[in-house]
């Protein structure tokens, strides 16, 4: 069966790999789109993504949706051949009863599409997936499989606002329009925040963002932040600028989630006024089970599958991951297989 696989830095290919064989208590399913992440991107880059580095032939994509292949039982209910899916990308590691509640920090989990560990957990761009049932979501009849790609990214700024304590009656600042920045925004307007305002260097992004019903737009290399104004900050970006920045934004008080994965390495970051406004500053990971909440603000507000820019066909990956690494051109890229 045909795959898109990156075997190292710059090297992809779509090529044919070994046929899929179904282990016990799995599902098969066919995936249809496939988002490319910005840890896809850093695969093909780089040939790592942090500490996890390429070692053997990865499938990358986590972002995915498709069709059961076959019927299966989940929760006693009977889900038939056909239905539209999406699946949830992680595997939980080792449970830890100080952190029960965490599962998805919980040390030596897998995720889909990851080279964190040998052999590498194969990811959703290929022809034919097997997963566990429990990790299969079953879309909602008015939401399409292009909009259903988009759970897993939308879920983690789920994660970030859940983590918050929620977005109602709030104001908002997302620091970032990328992905997982617009996506989050697009949530938080669909919660009930009592403002979002999104923040960017770029003009691209900042009026994809527009589209979300946010109210409010800032181009920080034309205009500064406003100061002590937001509840509740989802830092989306992962820059020391923009980090900093958002402690001077923050309201007495607030909250500032780090959604955006940063850099590991030491670097100079502004924080003096977490004391002066006791501030919270909080780091988010991944999600535990906010996909089930995506898809259902992915029915409620279809107006968030406009985060998907272009869809490519397998056979033009290469230039899917060339547009999917320009901010300009794109937000959501998806591979259609």
């Amino acid at each position: 069966m045909k795959a898109i696989v990156i075997s190292g830095k710059g090297k992809i290919d779509l090529t044919n790999v070994t046929d899929l064989v179904k282990q016990a208590n799995q599902v098969i399913f066919s995936p249809k789109f496939v988002g490319i992440c910005g840890s896809d991107l850093h695969y093909l880059a780089d040939g790592s993504v942090g500490q996890s580095v390429i070692r053997e032939p990865l499938i990358p994509g986590h972002e995915v949706s498709g069709t059961l292949d076959e019927s299966v039982v989940i929760d006693g209910k009977t889900i038939s051949q056909g239905t539209k899916i999406t699946v949830h990308p992680a595997t939980f590691g080792d449970k830890q009863d100080r952190i029960a509640e965490y599962p998805e920090i919980w040390p030596n989990g897998r995720y889909l599409g990851s080279a964190q560990y040998l052999p590498h957990t194969q990811g959703g761009m290929v022809e034919k997936m097997a997963v566990r049932p429990d990790q299969v979501r079953v879309v909602p009849d008015n939401v399409s499989l292009e909009s259903a790609a988009l759970a897993e990214p939308l879920s983690v700024g789920l994660h970030a606002i859940q983590l918050a304590g929620g977005v109602k009656g709030k104001k908002v600042l997302v620091s970032g329009a990328g992905p997982i920045g617009l996506l989050a925004a697009g949530g938080a307007v669909t919660l009930g925040a009592n403002s979002v305002t999104v923040s960017d260097v770029l003009d691209e992004p900042l009026a994809r963002a527009k589209r979300l019903g946010v109210q409010r737009r800032i181009n920080v290399t034309k205009e500064s932040l406003p100061t002590n104004e937001f509840d509740l900050i989802l830092e989306c970006s992962g820059a020391a600028p923009a980090i900093s920045a958002s402690f001077k934004a923050a309201a007495l008080g607030a909250t500032i989630m780090q959604v955006g994965m940063m850099i590991d390495q030491s670097i100079p970051l502004n924080i003096s006024s977490i004391n002066g406004k006791e501030l919270t500053y909080r780091g988010s990971f991944r999600f535990k089970n906010e996909i089930d909440q995506a898809l259902q603000i992915l029915s409620k507000n279809p107006v968030i599958s406009t985060v998907i820019t272009q869809i490519f066909k397998a056979g033009d990956y290469r230039k899917a991951f060339e547009v999917a690494k320009d901010a300009k051109q794109s937000a959501k890229v998806l591979i259609e297989m």
